[in-house]
């Protein structure tokens, strides 16, 4: 039997894409939507903020992008906790430097932040993160990113106003931009023969 032609280029697509996801299965894709009815306890601040964090297996790296705007306070602080009991609640101690990241825009109440941590530095992480969990840079991270892909970890922006954190989000996974684009082929190809197949029908 002959492989209709849409489905054949997907398998093509499919291989060459799968290949690349692949060669970057090292790094993994967590996000945070940022509030203040997110905090602990809840708060009514219409502060809000979005963050991304790629980490890299390989290169021991957690690249961080987040912005935040609306809050009612001046910034003083911001960094990663880990980890909470339950996934997606509760409160847990700082797992990153502390009280902010190096280069983090404190006395704002909006504002932007990027940088890349080097995860096998103990610069990168609150010390008494290492100690808790084995001692070690490399135990650290090991348990850091158990903690993201269990929901455990969240990111959380301090203030003049909520000293104990106005606005903060848990880190959740997020698919990987291949993983998207062999769905949407997918869908493609599904689409292309239920149409091929009916003209066929039809044509009988």
């Amino acid at each position: 039997m002959n492989m209709p032609r849409v489905a054949m280029f997907a398998l093509v697509l499919t291989a060459l894409f799968g290949a690349a996801d692949s060669a970057n299965a090292a790094v993994h894709y967590y996000q945070a939507f940022l509030d203040g009815p997110s905090e602990f306890p809840a708060n009514a601040s219409p502060g809000t903020g979005y963050g991304t964090f790629d980490y890299d297996d390989t290169l021991h790296t957690l690249a961080i992008a987040f912005d935040f705007q609306g809050l009612t306070g001046t910034t003083t602080a911001a960094h990663l906790h880990a980890p909470t009991t339950i996934p997606g609640s509760g409160a847990a101690g700082v797992a990153s430097t502390t009280p902010y990241f190096a280069g983090f825009p404190v006395g704002v109440t909006s504002g932007t932040y990027s940088n890349v941590l080097d995860l096998t530095l103990a610069s990168s992480y609150n010390a008494s993160f290492i100690t808790a969990n084995g001692g070690t840079t490399a135990t650290a991270e090991a348990a850091l990113a158990a903690f993201f892909a269990a929901e455990k970890s969240y990111l959380n922006i301090h203030t003049s106003t909520f000293g104990g954190g106005e606005i903060r989000g848990f880190l959740v996974p997020v698919p990987e931009p291949s993983t998207l684009l062999l769905g949407g082929i997918g869908l493609i190809t599904a689409v292309g023969y239920a149409v091929r197949h009916r003209r066929i029908v039809s044509t009988n």
